[in-house]
This record gives C-alpha cells, sequence and structure tokens, in this order.
C-alpha cells in the first residue's frame, strides 16, 4: 500500500499555445519530479487565458488539449498527478468572487506582473478580468489548499498576492488555507533563441516541447551567439552566449568543457550548436515518443481530463463547504 502523500502541489498554465523549453525549466521539470512526493494538481487554466484571448474563444479547445499533451509527453503521470480543466470547476469562481471583497484595487494595479503583461499587450485600459487575474490565480491555488506552487521567476509576485490574500481571510473569518509557498527552479527563467528576451510563444523565440528533430536543428542554427566573436577561432565569451546557456540547462555534463574550449577559440560557434541539437534531440525523444501515444489516442487525452476534472470538483467542494461555515453564509446546511 502506498504512503499517503501528506503535502499537496497545485501548478499549471494557461492554454495559449503549446509548451516550450521556457516552460520545461521554469515549472514543468519540477512537477515531474515531485509527482511522486506530493498529492499534485495540475490546472489548465482556460478561464485565465481569456484575459488575453478573450476575441478568440474557440481556440481554447485545441489549446486545452494541446497543453495536456505537451504535461503527459513531459512525463506527468495521471495516475499520480489531478489535470484539470479550470472552467469545469465552478467553485474556483465562486472563490474567486468571495476573494475579490477583500482586495484592493490598488494592489492589483501595483502587481508587478500585470503592469508588464499590460505592457506587453498594448493595454492602455485593463478589463475587470485581466487586472483580477491574480484573484482568480490565488482561488486556483488555494481551492485544494495547496501548499506548495513551482512556478517560474515572473510568476512570485502573483504568489505573494495569494499569500497576502489567504492571510486576511484566515484573519477575518477562521483558519481554511494554508499559506503556500513559491518553488523556484535552477533555470527560472530562459533566454529565447533571439538572446533579448525570455522564451516566449509571442515573441516567436521559442523551442517548443512537439518541435521536431528538423526544427529544434534549424532553429538552434539561427540562436545567436557571443556577438564578439567573428572568427572560429577567436576567444569567446560564453557568459553572453544563448547558446551556451542552454548548454547549462540541457547539457550540464560538457558545459564546463564547452566553456573552457569557448573561451580558449577552441571549438567554434557551428560545432557548439550542433552538439547542442544533439543533445536536446536526445532529450526531447522520449516526450516525442509519448507524444505519439496520445496523438493516435486522443480520447485517452479526454478521458484523463475528465477523470482529473471530477476528481478536482470533490476536492473544491469540500473547501467551499468550509469557506461558507467559517463566513456563516452556509444558510441552509444546519
Amino acid at each position: 500500500m502506498s504512503k499517503k502523500k501528506e503535502k499537496r502541489i497545485l501548478t499549471g498554465d494557461r492554454p495559449t499555445g503549446k509548451l516550450h523549453l521556457g516552460h520545461y525549466v521554469g515549472s514543468l521539470q519540477n512537477r515531474v519530479e515531485l509527482q511522486d512526493e506530493y498529492d499534485t494538481f495540475l490546472i489548465i487554466a482556460d478561464v485565465q487565458a481569456l484575459t488575453t484571448n478573450f476575441d478568440r474563444p474557440e481556440k481554447l479547445s485545441e489549446d486545452v488539449r494541446q497543453v495536456a499533451r505537451d504535461y503527459l509527453a513531459a512525463g506527468i503521470d495521471p495516475e499520480k498527478t489531478t489535470i484539470f480543466v479550470q472552467s469545469l470547476v465552478p467553485e474556483i469562481a465562486e472563490l474567486t468572487i468571495f476573494y475579490s471583497m477583500i482586495v484592493t484595487v490598488n494592489q492589483l494595479r501595483h502587481n508587478p506582473t500585470i503592469k508588464s503583461e499590460a505592457e506587453q499587450y498594448g493595454y492602455k485600459e485593463m478589463s475587470y478580468g485581466f487586472l483580477g487575474y491574480p484573484v482568480s490565480q490565488a482561488a486556483d491555488i488555494t481551492f485544494c489548499r495547496a501548499n506548495l506552487v513551482p512556478v517560474g521567476e515572473d510568476q512570485i509576485p502573483h504568489i505573494e498576492q495569494t499569500r497576502k490574500i489567504v492571510r486576511k481571510f484566515n484573519n477575518m473569518y477562521g483558519e481554511v488555507f494554508p499559506e503556500p509557498e513559491a518553488l523556484i527552479s535552477d533555470f527560472p527563467r530562459l533566454m529565447g533563441l533571439d538572446g533579448k528576451n525570455k522564451m516566449s510563444k509571442s515573441l516567436n523565440n521559442a523551442i517548443y516541447l512537439s518541435d521536431s528533430k528538423e526544427e529544434v536543428q534549424q532553429k538552434i542554427m539561427q540562436a545567436k551567439t557571443d556577438p564578439a566573436r567573428i572568427h572560429k577561432d577567436d576567444p569567446g565569451h560564453p557568459e553572453v552566449c544563448t547558446v551556451y546557456h542552454y548548454h547549462e540547462a540541457f547539457n550540464s555534463e560538457e558545459s564546463d568543457e564547452i566553456a573552457e574550449k569557448c573561451r580558449a577559440g577552441t571549438i567554434g560557434c557551428v560545432a557548439c550548436k550542433k552538439r547542442l541539437a544533439e543533445k536536446l534531440n536526445a532529450f526531447l525523444d522520449p516526450m516525442r515518443e509519448r507524444r505519439k501515444k496520445y496523438l493516435e489516442n486522443p480520447e485517452l487525452v479526454d478521458q484523463i481530463l475528465m477523470d482529473g476534472t471530477a476528481k478536482a470538483r470533490e476536492e473544491a467542494q469540500k473547501t467551499m463547504e468550509k469557506v461558507r461555515e467559517v463566513m456563516k453564509i452556509d444558510y441552509f446546511s444546519k
């Protein structure tokens, strides 16, 4: 008989397209590694995806399944991890409303992630849903009373906002929720292929978990390197090279040797890129094999999502019974 997992993880993604290597090193790798140790809930946050894709809701049907396939390909085990769809757990929306009563607009306006994303999307005026995204995320994290949240570096302000909401709710009404902690990976922010910005779908500088071998090779050969290095035998500066940054993340056993050769001018950028492409493709090959199973049997993905969502709803209902009780709004339950 397996030992009961005492602590719980909640983490997930907005289904806005394919997941990339930045997602993997930012939090997905931790999710895979920790699913044996923690009771893990993995949310596909389709409602939150509407904060920036409200004019294209028809995309969500495929995007939800795409993200689920990326999870399963990366090694998430549905026997160990509960994968569920946010919009199909209405208790999360209810908890969001309750939380919105104890969070001020000024707190949300000063959230650095909200400010940077509003600038990125060119929003001169923010919608209610976009501004309230951190409140919705707090409900996502706490509906199952999670203890730990593996996230990328850019999500830390949201976790801090969640902790504030939890403290305020518990102090006002009674202890219901644990105060969740963020778990940051060894590579919380992966540089994009352009060498200027973090890896991002919207900036077209990403290597996707679903990319073919040929796509990976092509993208790596176009990646930015040390701009000061013109000739093959010029001494290089690996610390400013995007390709070397990827070696550190995905080829750690050879990264020191590659850095030494780069500084000595004994390995050229082309050879360095070819070696990285080989390593990345070897890393992605098991994912490709797992993904093939789910592409050939799409009904398996739907069943995993339906089963996980049913389990998440059960947990959400338990939480909301307690929430209504401490708020004294369980009018007809006695």
